[in-house]
């Protein structure tokens, strides 16, 4: 029966790409085959195809998937099934003319002078149905190969045909570039944690004449984690693009090194998230960890770094996820503490601070800030919780630093005497991958509100992506506790493939809308999560079941799955 209402939901949440959905004799959905992974270096070109397997495809809301500009069909495969090897890097130059000379986004800003944007990829990774996983590259991956400076990092994700996945499809959760001949300064233990993305796919860019020095003895790893949000397989590929200043060539003559200052509300942490609580905070904002109950508990205080000498603050920008507002760098010095900037998330989506149609605000190109040997960098996050919950949230800022300045560079300023908090610039414009919003009439889902009720399951499974009772795809009635009961749900496509997490989250009923980067919220008068239901360490719950709370008055539940938001479904309490 599973095997028959997991083929019904494919069928309702992928149209034509059912045959994705194929399962095994078991009721297993197939796997894929063993991964192998590719890399390509390649200049800048164009290319205009989409993905035939996109779940979008049948969605009349929804864009054709993006094309990404900088991808070729040459690769090179790697003969291991696991791990990138190291490849020879080629690129070749390409004019500043690419980008707009007007500047209105930290990604438009001009090519630097002497620099060369490098094309680089890491793929192609098999993706199994429904993953959200945390996986690392686990070799050396592709980069330059001469010493130099890089001056630029813009991270993306695409298909074999060079098409951007929606976000509402499957996308790059994070990605952090590590180098691993260096120790990270603020979390001395990891190696040093250069570049980060998530799915805002912000663009770093250092000021003119500061760089990230590079050598070709260094050893780079990416730790990433891509959600696949149906259950279908697909086949992605990393992809990174780099200005990069060879050694050689005159403008790397009077560079300054700078160096990455990874500042995080959570730092360290294996997954350094926190949970925003719709109602929590103060007039409709939550502050991380300011507003935290014993955030940190009895251990050392982790969105903090004391700062190990003398220098200049170079560039910063936020990293949150929906729902997040801002992102903040403060400065104490003795008793005295200054604001820095405010990273703004400035949001595209127009149902407001609810997606990943976001980008964040990065430092203007002048912004230049002296600290001192002693001084405390830190920084905290702020979300909206007046509208909706926010769960597995992030605070991140990478800042940039150097120990001096170039000769004739805007001079720095004390931040105790002179105010540095800027308006910043976004580090891009609305992306078409963020196009299908969701939330618009969709018949395939029922009306749980007004169907029957009956007696709820002593333990309702969740299978083949669907639960055994009050689904909303395939479900005709809703379980039914009196008050005080409780209902124990058990995710038993747990051990599917690498791992199937689902979700039992309240969403504000009937929460039948149509799929997308907005649509459906943790946004029920009453909240609740069951978090991530498997053992397999972070993001995972370390367990598979869930029980609904015993304090729920009388009434109709509806909720989603935040992994999976084409799953709904509803319970209901009534005296009986």
């Amino acid at each position: 029966m599973h095997k028959l209402r997991g083929v019904m939901v494919c069928a309702a949440i992928a149209g034509a790409v059912l045959a994705a959905c194929a399962s095994d004799d078991s009721g297993r959905t197939a796997s894929p085959p063993a991964p192998t992974l590719a890399v390509s270096t390649t200049a800048a070109s164009s290319s205009t195809s989409s993905d035939a397997t996109s779940a979008r495809d049948t969605d009349p809301e929804t864009s054709a998937a993006t094309t990404d500009p900088a991808t070729t069909d040459s690769a090179t495969t790697a003969g291991e099934t696991t791990d990138p090897p190291a490849t020879d890097s080629k690129a070749t130059e390409v004019s500043a003319s690419i980008d707009d000379p007007t500047g209105s986004t930290v990604a438009d800003r001009p090519m630097a002078d002497g620099a060369t944007r490098m094309h680089f990829e890491i793929g192609p990774i098999d993706i199994e149905p429904g993953q959200n996983n945390i996986a690392y590259s686990r070799a050396d991956i592709p980069k330059p190969d001469a010493d130099g400076f890089i001056v630029r990092i813009a991270p993306n994700l695409r298909f074999a045909d060079g098409s951007i996945p929606g976000v509402d499809v499957v996308h790059l959760h994070h990605g952090v570039w590590l180098n691993a001949s260096a120790s990270d300064v603020t979390t001395p233990g990891l190696p040093e944690r250069f570049f980060a993305a998530g799915e805002e796919k912000t663009t770093m860019a250092l000021p003119a004449g500061y760089g990230y020095a590079f050598h070709t003895t260094d050893n780079w790893i990416v730790n990433y984690m891509i959600h696949n949000l149906y259950p279908i397989e697909r086949q992605v590929w990393i992809t990174y693009d780099i200005d990069f200043i060879p050694g050689t060539n005159p403008a790397a003559a009077g560079m300054v090194p700078a160096r990455p200052v990874w500042t995080d509300v959570q730092n360290g942490s294996v997954y350094p998230v926190f949970d925003v609580i719709r109602g929590t905070g103060t007039g409709g904002t939550y502050t991380y960890p300011d507003q935290a109950d014993n955030p940190y508990g009895t251990g050392p205080v982790l969105n903090s770094w004391t700062v190990d000498r003398d220098g200049v603050l170079l560039a910063t920008a936020g990293h949150l996820h929906p729902g997040g507002l801002h992102t903040d760098l403060w400065l104490t010095r003795g008793g005295d503490t200054v604001h820095l900037f405010q990273s703004v998330a400035n949001y595209y989506e127009p149902a407001g601070a609810v997606s990943w149609d976001v980008s964040m605000t990065a430092t203007p190109e002048d912004w230049r800030v002296q600290v001192k040997a002693g001084d405390v960098l830190s920084t905290n996050a702020t979300y909206d919780s007046g509208r909706a919950s926010w769960y597995e949230s992030m605070g991140i800022m990478v800042v940039w630093m150097a120990d001096t300045e170039i000769a004739g560079d805007v001079p720095a300023a004390d931040p105790f005497t002179t105010a540095v908090d800027v308006e910043g610039q976004p580090t891009h414009g609305h992306l078409a991958e963020n196009d299908n919003h969701g939330g618009a009439a969709d018949p395939s889902y029922l009306d749980l509100l007004v169907a029957p009720s009956e007696p709820a399951q002593p333990s309702i499974g969740i299978s083949g992506y669907v639960y055994a009772q009050g689904d909303m795809l395939a479900g005709t009635a809703v379980p039914t506790i009196a008050p005080g009961g409780t209902i124990e749900f058990d995710n038993i496509d747990a051990p599917l493939n690498n791992g199937v997490w689902h979700t039992i989250t309240a969403c504000k009923a009937p929460c039948n809308q149509s799929t997308g980067i907005a649509y459906p919220l943790a946004d029920a008068d009453i909240p609740f999560d069951s978090g991530e239901l498997g053992v397999a360490g972070p993001p995972t719950a370390g367990r598979v079941t869930w029980s609904t709370p015993t304090d729920l008055p009388e009434g109709t539940y509806t909720y989603f799955c935040r992994i999976h938001p084409s799953m709904r479904g509803a319970f209901r309490v009534e005296d009986q």
